[in-house]
């Protein structure tokens, strides 16, 4: 019986083509790809396989997007390996609610509707704010954010030792950029995001989760949930909504997060999700770890052979 703690993607992870042959072969895939397009009241599915990828790449399509290929890759491999038992779970920002979905804290059609609503709020806020983004290679988490209070803009991601993400404004973030060697940081890059995620630039998308989250039935998960905020486990509703809708605005602390499950025992993760993102983190957080990467059949049925 394999012990194993699920993660499960973020926005970036998108890729045109997603799903598509599980959906094409799969009863199972298939009926949950019906239930999204219907629950959403529009055509997700052919988003995910057709694109085109200015479409998918969208924050209000590659949400949901990213939450239902999540949730299908379980699916799978749930059906190929009953006796899998997830002993945790967590997601990189947005797939922080596929891991609630996964844990049982909401239904899959409740936690569609939420990272879709998630997804058309913070678009608004891009579009309404003038924000970016800079990846920081090489730097100490002090170093990174004495920079950040020097610019005036905020820590989005600590993603892992070495590898921390910068938001605000263009102004604040070009300015980060310009002095990041003089805090003794190797490399500053500007990444190609529509907006500040994770930062005060993302306020309003923020209010307005909240008030969706409050309409939202919320039990306890089934199994621990590590929230990104507080980079630990969430059991209780109130503190469910809480940590969901503060993680708009703060930082996502992967790093701390992936060392509280490794704390708790466990080293063996399975990644759900397009790409292997969540893989290469985890290697430079912990090098004693095992992560099978989940996005196609190839890789399902790598998993299943090596946990069966």
């Amino acid at each position: 019986m394999s012990k194993i703690v699920l993660l499960f993607s973020g926005q970036g992870a998108q890729k045109v083509g997603m799903g598509k042959e599980w959906v094409e072969s799969s009863a199972t895939a298939r009926k949950m790809a019906m239930l999204a397009d219907k629950t959403l009241g529009f055509s997700l599915s052919d988003i995910m396989f057709e694109g085109p990828d200015e479409e998918l790449t969208k924050t209000s399509r590659c949400q949901p997007a990213l939450y239902l290929h999540g949730l299908m890759a379980l699916a799978l491999i749930r059906e190929r390996l009953p006796d899998l038992v997830p002993v945790a779970a967590a997601g990189l920002s947005l797939g922080e609610f596929t891991a609630h979905a996964a844990a049982g804290s909401f239904s899959f059609e409740d936690g569609l509707s939420l990272v879709a609503r998630r997804g058309e709020f913070m678009e608004a806020a891009c579009l309404a704010s003038d924000g970016a983004m800079a990846a920081l290679i090489g730097g100490e988490e002090s170093q990174v954010r004495a920079l950040a209070a020097a610019a005036d803009v905020d820590v989005a991601n600590l993603n892992a030792p070495g590898q921390i993400v910068l938001s605000g404004t263009v102004v604040g973030i070009d300015s980060a950029i310009a002095q990041a060697k003089d805090f003794g940081i190797r490399r500053a890059i500007k990444l190609n995001v529509a907006g500040a995620y994770h930062s005060r630039l993302m306020q309003s998308a923020q209010d307005q989760l909240a008030a969706e989250l409050a309409t939202v039935y919320i039990k306890s998960p089934a199994l621990p949930v590590i929230c990104n905020f507080g980079a630990s486990p969430v059991s209780e509703p109130a503190e469910i909504r809480s940590m969901l809708e503060k993680q708009v605005t703060g930082s996502v602390r992967w790093t701390e997060s992936i060392q509280a499950l490794i704390a708790m025992g466990h080293r063996s993760f399975l990644e759900l999700g397009p790409g292997k993102v969540i893989a290469g983190l985890i290697s430079k957080i912990d090098k004693e770890t095992t992560v099978y990467s989940v996005e196609d059949f190839a890789s399902l049925d790598a998993a299943v052979e090596a946990l069966s």
